[in-house]
């Protein structure tokens, strides 16, 4: 079996949900303490074994791509300063991964994003990290999902199972258990943002998904599902039904980055682990006695 090396990132969206800053601010440049969202995504899929990244972006998100490159002015007055720990760490990230970009020149969907990155992936299978979903753990969710790959020889779902509160506005998969005490599901159907008489169960793919190739034709016969846009969702339905997909209930802690609780949520629970701010951090939130 071919080891996965490819990683998608569909970093093209709005960002509706955090204006006003998304306006003129990529979202997954918004630092959760110190580094921007799209460096855990990345730190993830290189923690992973992945070694090529794919970004696809839009107008208007150039300081991804310039977060990713070098940065001369900022290495040489580092130096000048004697500061060569934090020389070697802005540049320890781009010289790990092969870091790529294109644009999806029109908002088509998550499933219109992901069927760009065709050349980039090939004939191989890819893992896409949703853009808005940071996921914390012991273990890279990407490298969870290539295990499960692995396993079953499918393509995987990260998923989790959530409220009807939000089933509603995520996806709801219709599954088997393989073995529940791992997490491991086979999926036999999906339905993007159902009704909750539609809603089949309350697992819910949550960021991570592992594709097999076959995607891409599948996409390219989608037509328009929810927000007349080209789901994935819809894509991975017809995906499961044809050549099976597996389901992990992955572990980890899943941040909605898309949302300004979960940007908040995520940076409070950084800096409470931060070596630099930790101990002053926490000193504050027990002056603001909170209740």
């Amino acid at each position: 079996m071919k080891k996965i090396t490819k990683a998608v990132i569909p970093a093209a969206g709005l960002g509706t949900r955090m204006l006003p800053i998304a306006r003129t601010v990529p979202k997954e440049v918004l630092p959760i303490v110190d580094r921007p969202v799209i460096e855990y995504l990345v730190q993830e899929a290189v923690d992973s074994g992945i070694t090529d990244i794919l970004i696809i972006t839009n107008r208007g998100k150039g300081a991804i791509e310039d977060y990713f490159d070098f940065s001369p002015e900022y290495e040489a007055a580092l130096l000048a300063k004697g500061r060569e720990d934090t020389y070697n760490e802005i540049r320890e990230l781009p010289q790990k991964v092969n870091v790529q970009f294109i644009r999806q020149k029109e908002p088509k969907g998550l499933g219109h994003a992901v069927n760009c990155a065709r050349a980039f992936v090939g004939n191989e299978p890819f893992v896409v990290l949703y853009g808005d979903d940071v996921i914390m753990g012991d273990v890279p969710c990407c490298r969870q999902l290539i295990n499960t790959y692995e396993k079953y020889k499918k393509s995987v779902a990260g998923v989790k199972a959530v409220s009807d509160e939000l089933i509603v506005k995520y996806c709801s998969l219709g599954v088997t258990a393989l073995d529940e005490a791992l997490g491991e599901y086979d999926i036999y159907d999906m339905i993007e943002k159902p009704s909750l008489d539609q809603k089949m169960s309350n697992f819910s793919i949550l960021g991570r998904v592992l594709l097999t190739p076959e995607i891409f034709d599948i996409l390219d016969n989608t037509p328009p599902g929810a927000g007349n846009e080209i789901q994935l969702t819809d894509a991975m339905g017809t995906l499961c039904k044809s050549y099976g997909m597996t389901a992990l209930d992955f572990k980890g802690k899943r941040y909605d980055m898309g949302s300004k609780l979960g940007f908040l949520t995520a940076n409070i629970d950084v800096a409470l682990q931060h070596p630099e701010v930790s101990e002053d951090f926490k000193k504050y939130l027990k002056s603001l006695n909170l209740n």
